[in-house]
């Protein structure tokens, strides 16, 4: 016999475990009708971005891969940034993610001692308190077919872009090998011809760049454009033998902006400058396999150098 008391609802099994799986997911498959979420662990994410720019591709003085943390973890959310600094830490942590990627390894070198007495000895202690990992990717991105420097000459609007002195290089992952294309730079064309000072505007815009370095103005124009970003003076030689119109860096030293004179229009933008877009391409890899997993791009400006106007 009822008391005039509502029975109390019975929610159904399955809509309980629906509520209870993570938001931060990153993966998805259908069962039965219902889109259950699944977790994604954070060696995943490296997968990925490993399958994208594989190790092997890195230079020899380079130290890309995971610098801090374990990979067996759920991945919570990811933040994406150029450089790893204690600020950045704090922003993962106020955004819940438990992985950073960065361009700049973290770790070069390796600690002696880990306390207090450097900034990345402070990174690496609140990394590990705060259960982040912390990988990057750095001149394996660079010299990856579509890596860094594809971002660059597409923020600048270059078409028909083609590597620098490719080469082929055999990877082995998962227990499969494959052939994969690496260069050191690349060289594509604007459009259409522009002044070489309308150029250099187009590439101060494009960039944001406080201050552009230059050599004298070319007379001519310019079409064809070699680039490398960060310090990628070294691939000046490669852009006078290719004839190219201008050639676009991020650091180049004094003594290598002698002698070309209306050979071609040189451009300098600063080593953070040319490498800021890194993140979106970060971005784009993780998101094409993984989703639903929140993925963040650091606000934090790790340029540590500042310009007086």
């Amino acid at each position: 016999m009822s008391d005039g008391r509502e029975e109390p609802k019975t929610e159904p099994i399955w809509h309980f475990f629906f509520q209870k799986v993570s938001v931060f997911s990153s993966f998805s498959y259908l069962c039965g009708g219902i889109h259950i979420l699944r977790s994604v662990k954070i060696k995943e994410i490296i997968d990925a971005l490993e399958q994208f720019a594989p190790l092997p591709l890195q230079e020899s003085y380079d130290n890309a891969g995971l610098q801090v943390g374990l990979t067996e973890v759920e991945a919570s959310g990811a933040l994406l940034c150029l450089d790893v600094t204690e600020e950045v830490v704090r922003e993962a942590i106020e955004m819940d993610c438990n992985l950073i990627v960065s361009h700049h390894p973290l770790l070069f070198r390796g600690l002696k001692t880990v306390g207090d007495r450097t900034q990345v000895e402070r990174v690496v202690r609140m990394a590990i308190q705060n259960d982040i990992a912390i990988y990057a990717a750095h001149t394996n991105l660079d010299n990856v077919e579509d890596g860094v420097n594809y971002k660059i000459a597409e923020k600048l609007g270059l078409v028909d872009v083609q590597m620098i002195n490719p080469r082929k290089v055999r990877v082995s992952q998962g227990g499969h090998e494959r052939v994969v294309q690496a260069g050191t730079g690349v060289m594509g064309y604007l459009l259409a011809p522009l002044d070489s000072l309308v150029f250099l505007e187009r590439v101060k815009s494009a960039f944001g760049v406080e201050c552009l370095m230059h050599n004298e103005l070319l007379s001519r124009p310019v079409e064809s454009v070699a680039l490398c970003g960060g310090a990628g003076d070294f691939v000046l030689d490669d852009a006078l033998r290719l004839e190219a119109d201008a050639f676009l860096t991020g650091e180049m030293h004094y003594h290598q902006y002698f002698g070309h004179e209306q050979e071609l229009q040189i451009a300098v933008l600063g080593h953070y400058q040319s490498e800021q877009y890194t993140t979106e391409l970060f971005r784009s890899v993780i998101e094409e396999r993984n989703a639903e997993l929140p993925v963040y791009i650091s606000r934090v400006v790790t340029n540590p150098i500042r310009y007086m106007y």
